[in-house]
């Protein structure tokens, strides 16, 4: 297998992109000067070394204070740690974030969990997750499932459901879906600040 194929097979594990787009990227690559491609190099080289993931929440955070461990949000001694919402993807939590409509805390499932899926448990975090809530079970009043309003996500939401369920009832921790204002189909991450805060509002 020659370089064209293999990073055209490697760009076709990248979400939502096929094997002919992923072939665009690798001629319009092709067509960049040496310096751009040693540019991009070094970004994605750079990766690993200055950015970290969060201990806690589970996202990915630029490092700023050396061996942090500890993205910004979750060190933040301001936020509301009786709340925490479930989002599929860190540009999930980001859009959130970006509308400045949540105070609460995050966790990162890092994907969803597919229809018919006999594994369920292969595709999200949800080890992490239990041990995150059995850790903070007295601090926890309320999750928020803050997935897209989509069968996947749907289902994501249920295998999660189950999965907490013995924990949410020993401790009283109430769990929620966000509610109306966010429309069959939609993903969290092109929600705007209104329709995500209706969502929130209205959660039940």
């Amino acid at each position: 297998m020659n370089a064209i194929q293999k990073l055209t097979e490697i760009f076709t594990h990248f979400p939502g992109i096929g094997p002919r787009q992923a072939r665009r990227f690798v001629y319009y690559l092709l067509t960049r000067s040496p310096s751009t491609m040693s540019e991009l190099a070094g970004y994605i080289s750079a990766l690993k070394n200055e950015v970290s993931q969060c201990l806690d929440c589970r996202r990915f955070f630029e490092k700023r204070h050396g061996k942090a461990e500890l993205c910004d949000i979750c060190a933040d001694g301001n936020r509301d740690r009786s709340i925490l919402m479930l989002v599929q993807r860190d540009i999930d939590l980001e859009s959130v974030e970006r509308n400045g409509v949540f105070n609460g805390t995050y966790f990162v499932l890092g994907g969803s969990v597919p229809i018919l899926e006999k594994e369920p448990e292969k595709r999200i975090r949800v080890q992490e997750l239990e041990e995150k809530m059995e850790k903070s079970k007295d601090l926890i009043k309320e999750v928020i499932l803050g997935v897209n309003a989509n069968p996947e996500g749907e289902n994501t939401a249920e295998f999660v459901i189950k999965s907490l369920e013995k924990l949410s009832a020993e401790n009283k921790i109430k769990i929620s879906h966000l509610g109306k204002g966010l429309s069959t189909g939609t993903e969290l991450e092109y929600t705007d600040p209104e329709t995500l805060k209706n969502a929130l509002k209205n959660r039940n």
